[in-house]
């Protein structure tokens, strides 16, 4: 969620009065040629405007970074208000073109899709066949403020070569087959969140999540390449290369970083995990609730990959149908089943089987895939921990650490042999299983098969905690609930992985640029302008946002509804007497499928036309919806606003 660049660009440049007299000059006037941009459609929301908040700090500061995303070519939506409630356009952003952007044809990589996963003759897991598509970059900078340090921010739009145009159907008048693979490769950069109620939005949405993952890894290994010596060191590329996931949609970075380094760079399964992520071990023991915390992290030798968490609420935790990922990326949903059966033996390492109620919550927690038959050998080791457990065996069961139950890396042992090793590994094999034994697989220990009638899903989150060496939240508050609620099983097993990452704004564009008078009046009383790049200066800085039910709108224009009723209920003295004249802006876009979301859309704009119509109310109370509300309309309500609306939840 960009915004305009041309204020931005000129404001950090410390040029705007310079600029203006220029084009006063010419006849022009600055707020009206900036006018003409329109806002980039690239995000949505928070999630959207950190990114952006990101490149502009990270540029002031200085560091070396790149900022990657998709280039939308309609947006998320413009939003128009009928007398029917939201209504969805698309975005025309990229008609007149963009300025800002630089296309980087020379700067091209493959997209795979569908396809299968074979066994080469050299041993190897190879991915073959399926739909192939390019990602071309566009270049867009990012300036940093009173600094020469200009970062990119690099947008992949998608195509196919010629060689995917059908001549012969065309010629043969069949003009849209002609196209068809052109127009299934460019519909990935349509739209930002397509709608994915049908099986068809599902695909494209995982689409839009790898071409992002994949090119960009793409890139950024293929610049590591070029700035390494004649001979590639990947040991060297953690200390080269940061990866920030901005929540879960870029969770496929884990294991397309896998498939590259394991497939491409003939890298084996421990190599490559080390790169990815630090090891599993936390120093010692695992920690209770309220335990203290020693430990030394991150180590000395810190990982590729880190992830930011952005919601609690446990229905917003990204999930994938694991059968839909296995269409679609065949060999990614071998790279995470593996990663998921290599975390299950390093849980009941870590718990071993005294406790076998602790060590099912911990696996059902835990566990990247859900409802998803558990690996033979971990029903077997319940099996029998049931019998000693229930004091049919007299052998007393230990569980020594496991080796992983399928050693994708390497690929040199087949899953029976594994689960064998394994199985022996715990105390015991397949062969001393008696008719008894296999009877013990009763309801008790139903959990550790699949419910046809459930789908098999693959948890983005877990994966991202799994595979990141750090979990940060975004505020100190939520990243408190991280630990101790969302994700506290992974807490108590590694700790020091988790951190705390207050977010913020960027004080350049959010107070400097688009409210001069009161960065005058900060600047006076603190009396530097220091603070513009070091908030930390301010003593405090005392939101509308997406429509969205726990963002609470509606509660907020409930409580106006309240309060036009105690007005009515007064005589027009005693309301003149009683309440100040108030004006309560809402702004934000539901999206398009979120039938509840758009409800509360109608429900506002009919009580502000309810209420600005009353003559008895008359000034004292009016309720405006701002459509399309964008950074844009943003720095002119958020400069012009008295109070912020803020609804504690509980």
């Amino acid at each position: 969620m960009q915004g305009r660049s041309l204020l931005n660009a000129i404001g950090n440049l410390e040029l705007t009065g310079t600029y203006g007299e220029a084009l006063r000059m010419l006849g022009q006037n600055l707020e009206n040629v900036a006018g003409q941009e329109p806002d980039a459609a690239l995000g949505s929301g928070g999630l959207g405007r950190l990114a952006s908040c990101f490149l502009d700090s990270l540029a002031t500061l200085n560091y070396p970074a790149w900022g990657y995303g998709l280039r939308y070519k309609y947006g998320l939506f413009q939003q128009v208000i009928t007398r029917d409630g939201q209504e969805e356009v698309a975005e025309s952003w990229l008609e007149m073109g963009n300025p800002w952007e630089i296309v980087r044809n020379d700067v091209s990589y493959p997209v795979k899709f569908n396809g299968k996963v074979v066994l080469g003759s050299d041993g190897k897991k190879h991915w073959i066949g399926g739909e192939d598509v390019m990602a071309v970059a566009y270049d867009v900078p990012i300036p940093g403020y009173k600094t020469k340090t200009t970062l990119n921010l690099r947008l992949w739009s998608t195509k196919v070569s010629a060689e995917g145009f059908d001549l012969a159907a065309f010629n043969a008048g069949q003009h849209t087959k002609a196209n068809e693979a052109y127009a299934k490769a460019e519909k990935i950069c349509y739209v930002l969140y397509p709608g994915d109620e049908s099986v068809e939005g599902k695909i494209l949405r995982l689409k839009q999540q790898y071409t992002l993952c994949s090119a960009s890894l793409q890139d950024i290994i293929a610049r590591f390449e070029r700035r390494s010596s004649d001979s590639v060191n990947w040991e060297e590329f953690p200390s080269k290369v940061a990866l920030q996931m901005n929540d879960t949609h870029p969770t496929l970075c884990i294991p397309e970083l896998m498939r590259i380094l394991i497939d491409n760079k003939a890298l084996n399964w421990k190599e490559a995990w080390n790169i990815t992520q630090s090891p599993y071990s936390h120093g010692g023991k695992h920690v209770g609730q309220n335990e203290a915390i020693n430990v030394s992290w991150p180590p000395l030798y810190s990982k590729t990959v880190a992830y930011t968490n952005h919601t609690v609420l446990p229905e917003a935790l990204e999930k994938w149908s694991l059968d839909l990922l296995r269409q679609l990326l065949p060999r990614h949903a071998e790279i995470i089943e593996s990663i998921d059966h290599e975390l299950i033996n390093d849980i009941i390492s870590e718990y071993g089987t005294e406790d076998l109620a602790l060590l099912e919550k911990k696996l059902k927690d835990m566990r990247l895939l859900g409802n998803v038959d558990y690996p033979e050998s971990v029903v077997q080791l319940f099996n029998k921990a049931k019998k000693v457990a229930n004091g049919i065996s007299r052998n007393k069961l230990s569980v020594k650490s496991l080796e992983p139950v399928v050693k994708l890396a390497s690929e040199e042992a087949g899953h029976d042999k594994v689960t064998e090793e394994v199985t022996k590994e715990a105390g015991h094999d397949n062969n001393q299983f008696t008719e008894e034994d296999e009877d013990t697989s009763s309801d008790e220990l139903s959990w550790l098969i699949s419910n046809p009638n459930l789908p098999k899903v693959v948890r983005m989150a877990s994966l991202c905690v799994v595979g990141g060496h750090s979990v940060n939240g975004v505020a100190e508050i939520h990243s408190d609930i991280v630990k101790r609620d969302v994700f506290n099983s992974f807490y108590q097993l590694w700790p020091g992985k988790f951190q705390n990452k207050t977010n913020g704004v960027t004080p350049r564009r959010w107070i400097r640029f688009c409210n001069p008078e009161l960065s005058d009046i900060i600047t006076k009383w603190i009396g530097t302008e220091g603070w513009v790049v070091n908030t930390e200066k301010l003593a405090e800085l005392k939101k509308v946002k997406r429509i969205h039910e726990y963002k609470r709108q509606l509660l907020n224009i409930l409580g106006i509804v309240y309060r036009y009723k105690k007005m009515k209920e007064m005589s027009t003295q005693e309301r003149i007497s009683g309440f100040v004249p108030r004006v309560c802006i809402f702004g934000g876009k539901a999206f398009a499928t979120y039938v509840q979301a758009k409800r509360i859309v109608k429900f506002i704009t009919d009580v502000g036309s309810t209420i600005n119509h009353d003559p008895d109310i008359g000034d004292l109370l009016k309720v405006i919806f701002v459509p399309d509300y964008n950074v844009s309309i943003a720095e002119l309500l958020i400069p012009g606003s008295e109070l912020s609306q803020h609804i504690r939840y509980g």
